[in-house]
């Protein structure tokens, strides 16, 4: 893959979004690299100024609860997310003098920090020559080098060795050309509705010189939100994010008339630990429900 291609579109092209700043810390990349899993950066950037304004290091997180910190992340989505941030903030503020560490293996020894978490912080917050792989990536090295519609079934170890291969041997290099194959692949070499005219890469794609074969590989499934246990859980969760306090029962009960569903995704909740039930049988955010019968008792 030609290197100076990508690079000199990236100048022009990049988007200015402020995890990519030179004045971002690592802590900054790290909470975006956790909130633009599977969700858009339209949805992402406004949240993320707020939590780092309202936690700008890792320790500050680590002393909020875990209500509050879920109450932050509003209807981002997959709201465990927050609760593992919220865990590995309190093992770099404790462990790592409230620094992100810049190794990858002791990144993804954190809690809910995977390989490509960790690939992502140690290169976009760090500088260093590793293989960064998500959906875009995989999509443009499958067009550009293989000449396929797109990428099929996922495999590390594979994935990775793609990627490896067409990193520039500079390491500032590297960690730019790493950032600028993601753009491409959000931007111009998308899913559906390319902009193959726009593409710097347009005379070097081996999909473009093929005649941009159709895609033959198994079928992807398509995500649906509209009725699934998602919308309810949204839903539920919801209500505790918008109440002052604890609510009972049947609060919740009337954001969704599929008892049976509705009752699995409650328990649901319980179990991951994003909802907590008092001792009265009041529904609350975890760590709340302390707070609000310590304020019910000093009155």
């Amino acid at each position: 893959m030609n290197h100076e291609l990508l690079l000199g579109w990236w100048d022009t092209a990049a988007r200015d979004l402020p995890w990519r700043r030179p004045d971002c810390t690592a802590w900054g990349v790290l909470v975006s690299e956790i909130m633009l899993q599977q969700t858009p950066v339209s949805r992402v950037e406004p949240i993320w100024h707020e939590w780092l304004s309202r936690w700008p290091v890792p320790s500050a997180m680590a002393a909020a609860s875990q209500g509050e910190v879920l109450r932050m992340w509003g209807k981002l989505g997959y709201p465990r997310r927050a609760l593992r941030l919220h865990e590995a903030a309190t093992v770099i503020a404790r462990d790592h003098g409230d620094v992100v560490p810049s190794d990858i293996s002791v990144l993804e020894s954190l809690p809910g920090i995977g390989s490509y978490t960790a690939r992502a912080v140690a290169t976009f917050a760090y500088g260093q020559r590793c293989a960064v792989v998500d959906t875009n990536v995989r999509r443009v090295v499958a067009r550009a080098v293989h000449g396929a519609g797109d990428a099929g079934p996922p495999s590390t170890t594979r994935d990775l060795r793609d990627v490896e291969a067409i990193l520039p041997s500079s390491q500032e290099d590297a960690a730019v050309f790493s950032a600028a194959l993601m753009e491409l692949g959000a931007l111009i070499c998308t899913a559906k509705n390319q902009k193959c005219a726009d593409c710097p890469l347009y005379d070097v794609c081996a999909w473009q010189l093929a005649g941009r074969p159709a895609y033959a590989g198994p079928a992807k499934k398509v995500q649906q939100f509209a009725g699934t246990d998602r919308q309810v859980r949204g839903k539920l969760l919801d209500v505790l994010r918008g109440a002052p306090g604890p609510v009972p029962k049947a609060q919740l009960d009337i954001v969704w008339h599929d008892v049976t569903q509705r009752e699995k995704c409650l328990v649901s909740l319980l179990t991951d630990g994003l909802v907590e039930q008092s001792d009265d049988g009041l529904f609350h955010l975890p760590g709340e429900g302390i707070v609000q019968q310590s304020n019910k008792g000093a009155r």
